[in-house]
């Protein structure tokens, strides 16, 4: 199996939104398969009819999509392939692996409770475990799996080293319920052998899973896949993350505007580690990834931790790329999209405002001076700035940039003459200009923003200020 070309899986049931724990698990499995130039494939299990939806499988592939991981192939339901499960509960029925058990469900419950008030085992053992075929009755059964009563079980775990069970622990598990349709424990051992699913990296929840599946692979004469069994997300204060530590849904965190390059460093981060490595490219996670550098405890979803790498990214990627996630974002929170023109401004504006993003929403606000038109709205505060003495001075600035050079160093070499002049410091100059050009008063550089804003319309927003200033202070009067 070592040879094999490597196969990875993620299996997620559709039954609500994707978690976030699934999302970190499908990464692990795709930066695995695809740093090796192996397969990621998807399988919806869907056996669970009264809880599936139509709704929770495009929740999935919408989350998948987004964070960027494609898979291999179509997307396989686990439901269309019940008949080949049963066929293989009836092949290990005739391999004397399984057995029919005609035991009913007020049987097994009795023995249950006789058992517990001895104070005795409640794993159930079937009388029908060792019974003749002559000896069935004419009655629904089930069919389960024949574990072996002495000994034990060792899971090879990629992450969790040999894990150990006693097979005196394992139970008869249900392979094939009494109306004919196949349990999880088989569906999925059979998906995975039918796939060429080479590892099966999942949450740790399912170690002991893995003792009992592997009964089935063992009965069928099939390899077992390498287990790599990762420890799940806790939330800040050490305990299973849940809703009350914030979003457990992929969907939220593209909704508040991470962007998908940011959120999947993260994640990759969320339990496994590369040296120092804290932020990182997804070509250099492909590269550095592997089950060798998973830890076995619990990882904590941090959110400042989150902010700080979504922020890093923000400052690494180029201007297309931030419009195209600031597109996914936009959507992904139910707002309007950007107009060519907004799109146009925002382009022109970036280079200013996205070293201090942490998410895509701060860029949106950050470039309101680009975003904005006339007639601006000036804040109640930046309105204090456009006083008597300011107005004069940027009646005075006016002129002087009608004709100066357009670039930083003119700009702010000519309001600083006028500063100069009236025995000012700069930032006496620079906070009329700014409440002018922004009607904020927390902005990034004045003479970066009239760059970006061209002559014309600095020029404009100057004037517009000036005379809405002067009505105030005439109408105060």
């Amino acid at each position: 199996m070592n040879d094999a070309p490597i196969v990875t899986r993620i299996a997620p049931s559709p039954t609500g939104f994707m978690h976030v724990g699934t999302a970190r698990t499908a990464l692990f499995n795709w930066l695995y398969a695809r740093g090796r130039g192996g397969k990621f494939l998807l399988r919806v299990e869907d056996t669970d009819r009264a809880r599936s939806t139509p709704e929770a499988t495009e929740a999935i592939l919408k989350g998948l999509r987004w964070l960027g991981l494609d898979w291999d192939g179509d997307a396989v339901s686990q439901a269309d392939r019940a008949e080949r499960h049963a066929e293989v509960a009836r092949a290990m029925v005739e391999s004397g692996a399984a057995y029919r058990c005609f035991a009913t469900q007020d049987e097994i419950e009795t023995f249950r409770e006789t058992a517990k008030a001895e104070g005795r085992s409640t794993l159930y053992r079937s009388p029908w475990r060792d019974s003749a075929p002559g000896e069935h009755p004419d009655a629904p059964y089930v069919i389960r799996v024949k574990a072996p009563l002495e000994g034990e079980t060792v899971i090879a775990d990629a992450v969790q080293g040999d894990v150990r069970f006693r097979n005196d622990q394992l139970d008869d598990m249900v392979l094939l319920r009494s109306d004919g349709s196949p349990t999880y424990m088989l569906a999925v051992v059979v998906d995975d052998h039918d796939m060429g699913v080479t590892h099966v990296i999942r949450g740790d929840d399912h170690l002991n899973n893995a003792a009992r599946q592997g009964l089935i692979y063992d009965a069928m004469g099939w390899p077992r896949p390498v287990y790599a069994h990762i420890p799940l997300i806790h939330g800040e204060d050490g305990k299973k993350l849940s809703k009350r530590h914030g979003a457990t849904g992929v969907e939220e965190y593209a909704a508040m505007g991470y962007p998908a390059e940011a959120m999947r460093n993260y994640l990759a981060r969320l339990g496994w580690s590369h040296g120092d490595d804290e932020v990182f490219t997804t070509e250099q996670a492909l590269e550095w990834f592997d089950l060798g550098g998973i830890g076995r405890s619990p990882a904590r979803l941090d959110f400042k931790k989150l902010d700080n790498v979504s922020g890093q990214h923000i400052a690494m990627m180029e201007t297309d790329a931030l419009l195209t996630a600031i597109a996914a974002w936009r959507s992904a929170a139910g707002l309007q999209a950007l107009t060519e023109d907004e799109r146009e401004a925002l382009s022109r504006a970036m280079p200013l405002v996205k070293d201090r993003a942490k998410k895509l929403p701060d860029l949106i606000e950050k470039a309101h001076f680009a975003l904005t038109t006339r007639p601006l709205e000036i804040e109640p505060k930046a309105l204090k700035a456009l006083d008597t003495v300011s107005l004069g001075i940027l009646s005075e600035l006016t002129p002087q940039l009608q004709n100066a050079s357009w670039d930083r160093d003119t700009l702010e070499a000519v309001a600083g003459r006028i500063a100069e002049a009236h025995g000012l410091g700069l930032g006496k100059v620079a906070a009329p200009l700014r409440a002018a050009l922004a009607g904020r008063t927390a902005t990034p550089s004045v003479f970066d923003m009239m760059v970006v804003l061209g002559r014309e319309e600095t020029l404009a927003r100057i004037g517009e200020a000036v005379e809405t200033a002067s009505r105030q202070e005439t109408t105060e009067n």
